[in-house]
């Protein structure tokens, strides 16, 4: 098989990361999620939940205030600048699948990239946060309103466009359809045929 890369950007709650988990397992590579979080953590010698807390933040309502930026993007712009050189070293090593972190627009000009986004209904959303991470209904709605406002907006900062945009995503899934396992194998049908078996 070709080497490649592929990138996961999702929706919070449509189980996106077990979707990446389970299709490691399939084609045999690795998969990276919380690891660049860590790994970037170990190179700017910052609290892994310092790292996640900029990653996360969407901007303020001051943030037009501020048209040069702020110390909090000059934080937020190192740990991209960090995320993408470990994000471009893992694509050249082997073949592997990112999750999140703008990895879609990082590697879109790879040879042999897959973007795909993994989305699911809302009801379907909040149902997983409750039965796979634990959470109340309350939170689980909560969190979706603000992880994905998050991504979204940190998504539009460093490429330019949406996690979900058509123009820039090559597969969009709902991962209800099939759920976690079926998502999986149909991504790594893909994956085979357009590298080989």
């Amino acid at each position: 098989m070709e080497k490649f890369t592929i990138t996961i950007a999702r929706e919070f709650g449509s189980l996106g990361s077990s979707v990446a988990r389970e299709l490691s397992k399939e084609l045999g590579v690795k998969f990276y999620d919380r690891d660049i979080v860590e790994e970037v953590s170990k190179k700017l010698n910052l609290p892994i939940s310092t790292i996640s807390n900029e990653e996360e933040k969407s901007k303020n309502f001051l943030s037009h205030m501020f048209p040069l930026g702020t110390d909090e993007d000059y934080m937020q712009d190192i740990i991209f600048d960090v995320q993408k050189d470990i994000i471009l070293d893992l694509a050249k090593q082997s073949s592997c699948i990112v999750v999140g972190r703008c990895s879609n627009y990082i590697l879109e000009k790879q040879k042999n990239n897959i973007n795909i986004f993994i989305y699911a209904p809302y009801l379907k959303r909040v149902e997983n946060c409750v039965n796979s991470l634990g959470m109340t209904v309350s939170e689980a709605k909560r969190m979706i309103v603000s992880v994905d406002k998050a991504r979204r907006t940190y998504h539009k900062k460093y490429a330019g466009y949406l996690p979900n945009d058509p123009e820039h995503t090559n597969l969009m899934l709902d991962s209800s359809l099939l759920g976690v396992t079926g998502t999986a194998k149909l991504i790594a049908g893909v994956v085979h045929q357009l590298y080989g078996e």
